[in-house]
């Protein structure tokens, strides 16, 4: 496995791991026990918390660090862009 350096700390959230599971569900939920290790308040600013939601139209697992106190989502994983581009493509494919 290659490690590189990462330039914004939240890309490292997205690191998953190295075999793709067969089932969704169980990769979703890897994912979610692995960023839930992750201190949001000391990686993302005091007063972030880290919210999971899923997609109801794609059924992507979303990631978010959200403002407790305005409920501004600071980031987010996958970025609404690429989950409306599966919403685009999903209603022509189907």
């Amino acid at each position: 496995m290659d490690i590189a350096p990462v330039g914004n700390p939240a890309q490292a959230v997205l690191a998953g791991p190295d075999t793709a599971s067969p089932n969704p569900l169980t990769a979703d939920r890897e994912l979610i026990r692995n960023i839930q290790g992750i201190d949001a308040s000391g990686l993302f600013g005091a007063g972030s918390e880290l919210a999971f939601a899923l997609d109801r139209d794609t059924k992507q697992l979303v990631v978010r660090v959200v403002n407790q106190h305005t409920g501004e989502i600071l980031w987010q994983a996958p970025p609404e862009y690429m989950l409306q581009l599966a919403r685009t493509f999903g209603q022509y494919s189907g």
